[in-house]
């Protein structure tokens, strides 16, 4: 006989998009606070592009990630020309109505208690159906890059979860209650809360004990990623780099042939598709990547600076004028000049502890459990 379920247990749902990889991951690592959370009777995630028509999920994922890679200036254009605050809603809702008839319907079907949005286009949609009567639920929306972009802005919301004071005080600006707001950080993978000593870490990865630079795939074609290292190997202090080429067997297969060909001050480590990417940034010094949101609020976790290499217009370049501003990151403009900074990064000590302090500030690992904690009061 199954055992009764409490009635102050909570169903909740979690809605990402699959539109980039954050916004999924943000609802995965929620999920996981959310199971654990005594008063939760079940916890589940939907992509909710699952629930749209094929033309927009094609939209929305695959021309998406084709702009990212091949026409970065164009996302930044269209980014900085929508981001208007409460225009084009009608428009918006439109659009998206007309394609997402399945979720609307899935939705009033499970009938949640509670609702977190990781992505802006279910909550917008929900939004609607509560103002139609149609919904008696109102989103918690959780914000995942450091600004808040106009898309973001829904009318009948729970809760704001934001990353900065800063966007805080954007929210507060377009009319939301302060009240409504809380400045969690982006909900990361709770193993990301273990400390982890760096060189024991180092000895479990079967890594030496060199200042370590890591350099992931994740958001770089294979291009940059090669680009990148062979630029690294002209670093005249001894280093060891950890290059994590992912699924990509033929990537992997070129990084290998070009450890070989590293001299003495550079040792390199080709690692191909991993699941302990929480140990290889506890193993590193300093993490060369764009600055995703995601990412970004790993890397900070773990306290561990950044080198900033091409990030996208729009969100990414907004992400990364906050982390130079908060000193926990440099920024390399000029691929040929990567290896000089990084070798004058390392020649002033001073600034490099300096970083690796703000980076231990800056970090929210336990956003998830404010985030968690903060809904299930209400």
């Amino acid at each position: 006989m199954d055992t009764p379920v409490s009635a102050t247990k909570k169903r909740v749902l979690l809605l990402s998009a699959s539109a980039g990889a954050g916004h999924v991951r943000a609802a995965e690592a929620l999920l996981q606070d959310f199971a654990a959370h005594p008063d939760v009777s079940e916890a589940v995630h939907w992509d909710v592009l699952k629930y749209t028509t094929p033309f927009f999920r094609h939209v929305y994922s695959k021309v998406y990630l084709d702009l990212v890679n091949r026409a970065p200036k164009i996302l930044g254009l269209v980014y900085d020309q929508t981001d208007k605050p409460w225009k084009h809603e009608k428009r918006r809702l439109l659009i998206d109505k007309s394609n997402a008839r399945p979720f609307i319907e899935a939705l009033q079907k499970f009938q949640p208690d509670v609702v977190v949005c990781t992505h802006f286009t279910p909550s917008f949609l929900i939004s609607d159906l509560v103002e139609r009567g149609e919904f008696f639920v109102r989103p918690a929306i959780v914000v995942t890059d450091m600004d808040c972009h106009a898309m973001w802005l829904a009318h009948h919301y729970e809760h704001y979860f934001v990353a900065l004071d800063e966007t805080h005080a954007y929210l507060e600006r377009m009319g939301i209650s302060p009240s409504r707001i809380t400045t969690s950080g982006i909900p990361i993978d709770p193993v990301f809360r273990q400390a982890k000593d760096q060189q024991a870490t180092r000895q479990k990865l079967g890594l030496g004990n060199r200042f370590t630079l890591l350099v992931s795939a994740g958001g770089f074609g294979v291009g940059p990623v090669e680009s990148i290292l062979q630029e690294l190997l002209n670093l005249q202090t001894p280093v060891q780099i950890v290059a994590i080429a992912g699924k990509s067997e033929s990537l992997k297969t070129k990084l290998e042939r070009l450890a070989k060909t590293t001299g003495p001050k550079v040792k390199l480590y080709p690692i191909g598709f991993t699941r302990q990417m929480d140990e290889y940034m506890a193993a590193s010094d300093i993490l060369i990547s764009k600055p995703g949101g995601l990412t970004t609020s790993e890397s900070m976790a773990r306290g561990l600076p950044m080198c900033i290499v091409n990030p996208i217009p729009g969100q990414e370049q907004r992400n990364s004028d906050h982390l130079l501003e908060a000193s926990v990151a440099i920024k390399s403009t000029n691929l040929p000049t990567l290896a000089w900074k990084i070798d004058r990064l390392l020649q002033t000590p001073g600034r490099f502890e300096a970083m690796r302090k703000n980076a231990q500030l800056f970090g929210r690992p336990n956003a998830g459990l404010t985030i968690v904690n903060t809904l299930m009061k209400t």
